[in-house]
């Protein structure tokens, strides 16, 4: 196997700008912020915004300048956005790119009352008749009747301004708040092998050491660092959940959880049916929650075992192991699936290193055409590998994703989920066939880790965001209130399955998730990736020859039609609750394989 001391990879940005100060960055920054003003310009000329029905139908020659011009913006924008954030969330410290963020917030607000703009007025158009009149407005179809539904619950166009701008100083600057205390706290840790100062994302991957006091001991300290940032981390969580509240209410909503679903393409039928289906499946992994803790030697689990490795070690997938591993899977699949694959291991757009500064956890983010960057702080483990599986999916869907308008590549978290679960159960299955038997347990244990996550954690985090956010519309809730409510969540989806006094109350304060006001209720969308993923993967095994073609035309319209269209391409109906059933009774079946094992 590989070197373990091998250098993790950091990815390389400097293929998009050399540096902050350098002339390609300030040109095309100043150049952006002057293409604002220009299409702002093209917008008053056309009385894109006005709020007068008197404007009148515009031409296709119009109509078109206006898409053409917007999409081209938002695809700039973009890049820029991106290198810029990526820099700060490998380097919280990097005072220069912090500065450029600040600074890129007010171009950014005007991009968002574009886009206002843009909404209120197709919303005063006659739709059908601009997509029979133009072929460009036939290919934005999907974007027309959205635009045309969120122009319904738009504020009057200066109310919309103010509150945007106000959100700056708000929900934008509490958000930054979180994001730059807990990407620069360092924990002081007593651990077997001596004392060590470690930063927050590196104390958590000790989640996943096999010695049992090591984990206690991280488990601990994290806790106690969570402690004393409590009440900073509690004002932004109140501060944003209620603008969260204001804003839903002013644009008639009705709720948060209203605005999510809009914001997720589905309607609450959908959510019901998974949700139903979820919860019938909390007696199953309590079952798998018990077996791991026999196999620890403990009657109850707790909460920092809940990753603890299982099993004989097998490999230790270091990065270059598991890079080899994901291209031979990936290439079984398809070959323009280890190609991507490739490019991104070949290209650095992998940063794998945990480090002092950067943030916690770890994403994939499209710069700029079909190039992506993906963030992780890697484990030498078969979760870790499989993080990575999980990342590229995301760069996959991008890639198919390319040749879209900006305009028709928005896609919702429920669909932006499918790519990478599909990615994940690849690897997955190719390790416990590969692997020795006795090797086998621990990627399987590893897979529930994550399938349990899926499902009872982040039914744990929906229950405790519907519970905040209904409190929130009273009063401020208190640090250890949040904390009351987040384990009042865990022991009722995990239930019997963990130790009650030994859960974790300061969730809230790990997941950023939470602290996003654009985008509520960042967590049921996980589940739905999920299952619509193993869903997919059901129907690959059954027919791999004909499932690859259809399977990227789906990523490549996850901004064309709703989640329930394309559902319904594979055969799948999303309001019965039999689909998610299917989707769990595959984890069910693992679970069954590693009770049996235990």
């Amino acid at each position: 196997m590989t070197d373990q001391t091998q250098a993790l990879p950091r990815w390389n940005l400097d293929v998009f700008f050399p540096g902050l100060a350098s002339p390609e960055f300030e040109n095309e920054f100043a150049a952006v912020v002057e293409a604002i003003a220009e299409l702002e310009a093209v917008y008053d000329k056309h009385g894109v915004g006005a709020g007068n029905q008197a404007v009148g139908q515009p031409s296709p020659a119009a109509f078109e300048e206006v898409i053409d011009g917007t999409n081209q913006l938002l695809e700039r924008f973009e890049t820029l956005q991106s290198y810029l954030f990526g820099l700060i969330a490998t380097d919280a410290a990097d005072d220069a790119a912090q500065a450029k963020w600040s600074e890129l917030q007010k171009p950014q607000l005007r991009l968002e009352l574009i886009g206002r703009r843009l909404a209120g007025w197709i919303g005063e158009l006659d739709v059908d008749q601009l997509i029979e009149a133009s072929n460009k407005a036939a290919e934005h179809a999907y974007f027309l009747t959205r635009a045309a539904e969120e122009a319904r619950h738009l504020m009057q166009p200066e109310l919309e301004e103010l509150a945007a701008s106000l959100r700056l100083t708000g929900s934008e600057a509490w958000s930054k708040l979180h994001q730059d205390v807990t990407s620069r706290l360092s924990v002081h840790l007593d651990l077997p092998d001596g004392d060590r100062e470690l930063p927050m994302s590196a104390v958590r991957n000790l989640a996943y050491d096999p010695d049992p006091k090591t984990r206690r001991i991280a488990y601990e300290a994290e806790l106690e660092t969570w402690q004393a940032w409590r009440v900073a981390l509690a004002a932004s969580m109140n501060s944003i959940k209620g603008e969260v509240n204001v804003l839903a209410d002013r644009r008639s909503w009705g709720t948060a959880l209203g605005l999510a679903l809009f914001n997720n393409h589905i309607d609450r039928a959908t959510l019901d049916a998974m949700m139903a289906a979820v919860r019938e499946s909390f007696p199953d992994f309590r079952r798998y929650l018990r077996a791991k803790a026999g196999m620890l030697g403990e009657e109850r689990l707790a909460w920092y075992d809940m990753f603890a490795p299982m099993g004989e070690a097998g490999p230790a997938w270091a990065f270059e192991d598991g890079r080899a591993f994901i291209l031979e899977q990936f290439g079984g699949f398809s070959e323009r699936l280890r190609g991507l694959a490739e490019r991104a291991f070949d290209e650095r757009w992998i940063d794998a290193e945990p480090r002092p500064g950067k943030r916690d956890g770890g994403f994939c983010m499209r710069v700029k055409a079909d190039q992506s960057r993906i963030m992780v702080n890697y484990n030498a483990s078969y979760d870790g590998m499989s993080t990575v599986a999980h990342e590229l999916g995301h760069a996959y869907h991008n890639l198919n994703l390319a040749p879209r308008t900006m305009l028709q590549t928005y896609t919702p978290m429920t669909l932006a989920e499918t790519a990478s679960t599909f990615c994940q159960t690849v690897v997955q299955k190719a390790a416990l066939k590969q692997l020795p038997e006795t090797a086998q347990l621990s990627v399987l244990e590893a897979a529930l880790q994550d399938q349990c996550q899926l499902m009872v954690d982040i039914a744990s985090r929906l229950a405790f965001e519907e519970e905040v956010f209904d409190r929130r519309r009273e009063r401020e809730l208190s640090a250890d209130e949040l904390c009351e409510i987040m384990l009042d969540a865990q022991r009722a989806t995990y239930g019997d399955g963990l130790d009650p006094e030994r859960l974790h109350p300061f969730m809230w304060a790990v997941k950023p998730h939470y602290y996003r006001a654009e985008n509520p209720f960042y967590n049921f969308p996980y589940t739905f990736g999920q299952l619509f993923g193993l869903g997919l993967f059901a129907q690959y095994q059954a027919d791999p020859g004909n499932f690859t073609q259809h399977y990227d035309d789906l990523l490549s319209s996850t901004g064309l039609a709703p989640a329930a269209e394309l559902a319904g391409r594979f055969g799948i109906d999303l309001h019965d609750i039999g689909f998610w059933r299917a989707s769990l009774d595959v984890i069910r079946e693992d679970i069954d394989r590693l009770v049996a094992l235990a």
